[in-house]
């Protein structure tokens, strides 16, 4: 609805992590280096966390693009699954089609399939994300997994991802033998003020941008404060902001355009910064489309 108005040819802040518009800040590139020397060196488990829309995602897509092409991976993204169904979901990504009906059969027929990969030198990376809705069972279970090896070799690289509320639960002396198999971890932090001034700028200009700047200076410090450096609601607000200067004819956006979408989030009020949100009820796009409707557009 505002690329021609602004000059892009694609939409920049979607919430898709399209790799086309890839930005790691320090601490993203400090984590995707961490995920993959660890699958690389076979380090068996390694730890992810980060706050709601940090990013956790496309560090994950990154990682799976730097791979070797014969690693084998799986992608639990919903743990909240009993030991079969867990086991079922793991087999059909890692496509092994041996059919089994008790969790001993599962074991063997993983066990064999991993010490195949090793011979061949390939390795086998299995992902759990939302590791935070993992059932203490459940966990335990990941932990037996970290067991299958070699002498010298991991045969099962384990990457588990989740919010900080994961960290709290793993510090639980009933999990210590699971916190004692973590070789590595990493917690993603927010963009900073002048990542997030790269970031905004660096999808503008992907998208097709290539003005003197459509968030003026006193728009991104706001941006800022309003969303903490969190991209997922950095994506949100901009794609708001955008809409909203299309629906007034605005060429450059300001503080008060940042800041009236954020109140829509409910990432903010009148008069205070950024409070804590996770799902705001109303959409900027909404407004937008009200206010375009009351101008006849």
């Amino acid at each position: 609805m505002y690329r021609e108005f602004y000059g892009l040819i694609r939409a920049p802040f979607e919430m898709t992590p399209d790799p086309a518009f890839l930005y790691l800040g320090e601490s993203h590139q400090e984590g995707l280096a961490t995920l993959v020397y660890g699958v690389q060196a076979r380090k068996g488990f390694v730890l992810l966390t980060g706050e709601v829309g940090t990013g956790k995602t496309t560090l994950l897509h990154s990682l799976l693009a730097q791979l070797d092409p014969n690693t084998a991976s799986a992608f639990i993204f919903n743990p909240k699954l009993d030991q079969m169904d867990f086991f079922r979901m793991l087999f059909d990504d890692f496509g092994i089609e041996q059919r089994c009906q008790t969790k001993a059969e599962y074991l063997l027929a993983l066990n064999d399939f991993l010490i195949e990969r090793l011979e061949r030198n390939e390795t086998a990376l299995l992902i759990i994300d939302e590791g935070q809705n993992l059932s203490p069972e459940m966990l335990e279970e990941v932990r037996l997994l970290s067991n299958l090896e070699t002498p010298t070799s991991k045969l099962l690289q384990i990457l588990l991802v989740g919010q900080p509320e994961l960290n709290d639960m793993l510090a639980k002396p009933e999990l210590r033998q699971l916190r004692q198999r973590i070789v590595l971890r990493h917690d993603l932090r927010p963009f900073t003020a002048a990542e997030l001034i790269h970031y905004v700028e660096e999808r503008l200009r992907l998208a097709g941008y290539s003005g003197k700047g459509i968030f003026n200076r006193s728009a991104l410090k706001e941006l800022h404060v309003v969303t903490g450096g969190v991209p997922r609601l950095v994506n949100v607000v901009c794609d708001g902001a955008l809409l909203t200067g299309y629906a007034r004819g605005l060429a450059t956006l300001d503080r008060d355009t940042v800041r009236e979408v954020a109140r829509d989030l409910r990432l903010c009020d009148a008069t205070e910064g950024r409070v804590p949100v996770e799902s705001p009820e109303r959409s900027p796009a909404r407004r937008g489309w009200f206010r375009l409707r009351r101008k006849g557009r």
